[in-house]
């Protein structure tokens, strides 16, 4: 055989031999992620021959299903369905579409529900030898059926011009999320439909809504939390030991941080802490934008970024429910920078931030989180949306466990914390808050923006009877305007009202 023959020969050996590896590669390591691809439709086929698990909130002690499937006439035997208020629990439950990915809920546990899981073998193996049909595993979700309506529907219906906002409404004492509501949001129902060419108009059309429907304003956008960051400093000092609620701070009229710099930090009104000292708690009861600037100042960036850090700030970690490339996270709070170019201490910047503005981003469910430890003596718990999996005859797979999360603050800065709150709402910025015969604590924030698009309202605090927690709330107003932070707490009232009502309270 001739050179150029031979060298025609063993490129085509290679060539043969890099495609048996390559077909050894696909049927063997890539088999099982091909064949579980939701974009493969055989599998869609099998999949929707199998009832789909129900996804329930509770209601006392019943379980309301908020996603289920029925059963169709369609080559699809069954349609995906969300039955009770869609557009309240869209943005918790999400969507399973036909063609597409899925959202929330049904992603994370998208195993379950559609009764893949290992968790869920021992049924498959009754089926083979039974001959009946399996069915998915449902899952019962940690929210409060009347919690979260009333959320939603407060936010709907501010008072205020705002048309996007967030509640989250947790459990302090064990991290489970109560509720968790945002605006605007969809109709599922829309994007499952059969008719696949329907349900992509639709989707399509809320993926360019510029009101942005889908998404999550309680954990996937941050905001400018104004006022609310003074938990934060307040908490930095009381850490510090020479500090109490008692402890008079620097105040007045106005503040410059560099002396001639031509940049001032005003009051709200001129009747806020007008003299030259106040104590801690009436700093934080009044709002006291001058005396908190100058204590963060006073306090420095770095415990300021680190007691942050301490609460969750910066983690891009937090997870809701699944896990992997199926969790639902929470993107992180930030503080932004606060040193100049020599990397020092830039004080006009830790003096806006110290006060919630400048770069300062603190997402809903964060605000949530700062209030709940405050009322659980400085534990912080792990939030969760998943109570319990649920085989299909209802028996218990997996419970979730409560478990604390990180312990940022002790039980003494926590009571210290719980007192200035609550002076808050007795007598300060959060009097809408009270409610008769309970501890109610809290702060009221207004996020300064441009006069066109309106200050965003903030609201964050608990509630608790005889020293115990019973709920934490946050409540976020996106350019409410004039007034959005009383609104924001009128809010936050009725959503801890309703979770006292739920949880047997008196």
């Amino acid at each position: 055989m001739n050179a150029p023959l031979r060298r025609v020969g063993v490129v085509v050996l290679v060539l043969f031999g890099l495609l048996f590896v390559n077909l050894n590669w696909v049927q063997g390591y890539l088999a099982s992620s091909y064949r579980n691809n939701e974009h493969n439709g055989r599998v869609q086929l099998t999949e929707y021959q199998r009832q789909r698990g129900t996804i329930a909130v509770v209601n006392g002690r019943d379980q309301v299903p908020v996603a289920k499937s029925v059963e169709t006439s369609d080559q699809l035997k069954y349609l995906r369905q969300y039955p009770v208020d869609p557009n309240a629990y869209a943005s918790i439950v999400g969507y399973k579409p036909v063609n597409g990915v899925a959202t929330g809920i049904e992603r994370a546990e998208d195993d379950f529900l559609s009764g893949t899981s290992d968790a869920l073998f021992s049924e498959r193996l009754r089926a083979m030898f039974t001959g009946q049909k399996t069915t998915g595993g449902n899952v019962l979700l940690t929210i409060d059926q009347k919690v979260q309506e009333i959320a939603y529907n407060h936010l709907l219906h501010n008072g205020t011009d705002a048309k996007n906002g967030a509640v989250v409404a947790l459990d302090p004492a064990t991290g489970a999320i109560l509720a968790m509501a945002t605006t605007p949001s969809y109709d599922p129902n829309q994007i499952v439909s059969h008719n696949t060419t329907a349900a992509q108009k639709a989707f399509d059309a809320l993926n360019k809504d510029k009101a942005k429907p889908l998404l999550n304003r309680a954990t996937q956008d941050a905001y400018p939390p104004g006022s609310t960051m003074k938990v934060i400093i307040s908490a930095t000092a009381l850490t510090e030991g020479d500090y109490t609620p008692q402890t008079s701070i620097p105040a007045g009229p106005s503040y410059t941080p560099i002396a001639g710099g031509g940049f001032s930090i005003h009051n709200a009104h001129p009747s806020i802490c007008p003299d030259p000292q106040i104590t801690l708690i009436e700093a934080l009861t009044q709002s006291c934008n001058t005396g908190f600037a100058q204590l963060g100042v006073k306090l420095g960036a770095d415990k300021i970024k680190a007691m942050a850090q301490a609460f969750g700030f910066e983690d891009a970690g937090l997870t809701l429910a699944g896990d992997g490339d199926r969790k639902m996270g929470v993107v992180p709070s930030h503080t932004g920078s606060m040193t100049g170019q020599n990397g020092q201490d830039d004080p006009n910047a830790v003096a806006q931030s110290s006060i919630g503005q400048l770069n300062v981003q603190v997402t809903p469910m964060q605000g949530a989180l700062i209030a709940a430890t405050v009322a659980n003596g400085g534990r912080q718990m792990r939030p969760y949306l998943v109570d319990k999996l649920q085989a299909p005859d209802l028996t218990t797979t997996d419970q979730t466990q409560p478990k604390v999360l990180r312990t940022p603050i002790s039980g003494t800065v926590a009571g210290g914390l719980q007192q200035m709150m609550e002076s808050v709402v007795d007598h300060g910025t959060g009097t809408k808050a009270k409610i008769p015969g309970y501890q109610v604590g809290g702060k009221t924030g207004t996020a300064q923006n441009s006069e066109d698009d309106g200050d965003h309202g903030w609201f964050i605090g608990f509630v608790m009877k005889d020293g115990q927690p019973i709920c934490a709330v946050a409540v976020f107003l996106q350019n409410a305007g004039s007034g959005g932070s009383s609104k924001a707490t009128q809010i936050a009232h009725d959503v801890m009202q309703a979770a006292i009502q739920e949880r047997g309270q008196k």
